[in-house]
């Protein structure tokens, strides 16, 4: 059998994380669909990125 080879990327883990990803569901004003908004967020600002729409 083939060996899996898994790649990770840690980075440096002394560094504390200053962003964070943000995934909001988003209604669709044309068809009613969901859709899924993706963001880069410095960890601060999360609270008011989903408190605006």
């Amino acid at each position: 059998m083939a060996k899996k080879a898994v790649a990770t990327f840690a980075g440096d883990k002394s560094q504390n994380k200053t962003v964070v990803k943000c995934i909001r569901m988003v209604k669709s004003d044309r068809s009613g669909a969901y859709a899924f908004k993706e963001e880069i967020v410095p960890v601060d600002k999360v609270k008011d990125y989903f408190k605006n729409n």
